[in-house]
């Protein structure tokens, strides 16, 4: 269920399905409240890393009913 999204030439490629190759690495993630798949692609294309590597943008899911936090877990 991942997009990968790479800026080159100041134009975005992207690619259904994972960006994997043994020589790459995880650098950090960043997570973003998008309304849908067009939105998080907007959002990834200004991430610097996509212009020399990939952003790779994956759903989450939201699981509703749980409790909500106290301060004392915040």
């Amino acid at each position: 269920m991942a997009t990968s999204i790479r800026m080159r030439e100041g134009k975005p490629l992207v690619t259904d399905g994972p960006f994997a190759e043994t020589r790459e690495q995880l650098g950090g993630y960043f997570l973003v409240d998008a309304k849908n798949l067009d939105e998080a692609l907007t959002i990834a294309s200004e991430i610097p890393a996509g212009k020399w590597g990939t952003v790779e943008i994956r759903p989450i899911l939201e699981i509703t009913g749980l409790p909500e936090p106290t301060d004392a877990l915040i």
